[in-house]
């Protein structure tokens, strides 16, 4: 099958659990009352798919290595700190936890300022080897996981019921005012990126053939990591923290899309990240009965195929 019948199915199949996950159970008597939920469901499913796909794919390509995504960083670590140092000086009552404007612009001006300072320390720093940042943003996302676990201990466990929620990422109480935010920013940024496709492909070599050709190999990767702190930042802000997500996704498109246009190879991304997210979430809420979050399933599932694949030894 080439690649193009491969993208063509995996339209098909977003359509079908598009369908699915917007039409089972309806009537004329409930329809606009399910699909006032379901679609801000549908459109943050497609927002997340959008940004993690794209950022991960383009972050893998700089780095040359499978393993790494955004979420390596730091990001998901920073995003749950900054949820709980909220409710521990502010209370789980405060404006800043409880509005939704106030708390997304909270967590993401933190994640951004967070890239800058990091980004700023790189560059200025002269090193060429992209790696050490890698190696900063892992050992800081070790800290802020730490602190999160030390100041979850110092909350009442009235407090800490109310933080929960925010420490898995799930779709079942998407928060509608912030959509019509993240899509702007969201589709500037991914739109950026994906212009970017022709550099990347020429990346794709490696950065010494990637210089000889004529790339500016440190402004580009300057760029992707502009962007995809962006895609990542307001995801994270959107729906909450995904683990595995960017790296499970990734891996698969490797695996069954054969192209190295990065054209190709974003689409097919982003219709398997979308594709995951829809069969995942339907069968959340009609086998599972919403006994638990899609991110748990997504993490676990992604865990297993990283072992599968460093076992295979296809990874390094």
């Amino acid at each position: 099958m080439t690649d193009k019948k491969k993208i063509y199915l995996l339209l098909i199949i977003n359509s079908a659990f598009l369908v699915l996950l917007l039409g089972k159970g309806l009537t004329f008597d409930n329809y606009q009352f399910f699909l006032s939920l379901r679609i801000p469901k549908v459109i943050a499913i497609v927002l997340a798919a959008i940004a993690i796909a794209l950022s991960s794919l383009a972050f893998q390509t700089i780095t040359s290595n499978r393993i790494l995504t955004p979420s390596v960083m730091g990001f998901d670590s920073l995003y749950l700190l900054t949820q709980i140092i909220i409710v521990f000086i502010c209370g789980s009552m405060s404006v800043f936890y409880l509005n939704p404007y106030l708390n997304f612009a909270v967590c993401t001006v933190t994640m951004m300022l967070f890239s800058v300072v990091l980004f700023n320390f790189y560059f200025r720093s002269g090193s060429s080897n992209l790696l050490l940042l890698l190696l900063v943003g892992i050992i800081l996302g070790q800290v802020f996981g730490n602190l999160t676990s030390m100041i979850a201990m110092m909350l009442s466990p009235n407090e800490f019921a109310s933080l929960q929620a925010n420490m898995f990422a799930s779709f079942n109480h998407v928060k509608v005012e912030l959509i019509y935010i993240s899509l702007p920013v969201i589709a500037c940024a991914a739109f950026f990126l994906f212009k970017m496709h022709q550099t990347l492909n020429v990346l794709w070599l490696n950065h010494e053939n990637a210089t000889s050709l004529g790339v500016n190999v440190k402004a580009t990767n300057r760029q992707v990591l502009l962007l995809s702190t962006i895609l990542i930042a307001v995801s994270t802000a959107l729906v909450g923290p995904v683990l595995f997500f960017g790296f499970l996704v990734t891996n698969l498109t490797r695996e069954w899309i054969q192209s190295y246009q990065h054209r190709t190879l974003f689409i097919a991304c982003v219709l398997i990240a979308v594709c995951t997210l829809l069969i995942g979430q339907f069968v959340i809420e009609h086998i599972f009965k919403f006994q638990t979050t899609l991110s748990v399933v997504i993490n676990f599932v992604g865990g297993a195929y990283f072992l599968r694949l460093l076992l295979k030894k296809q990874i390094m």
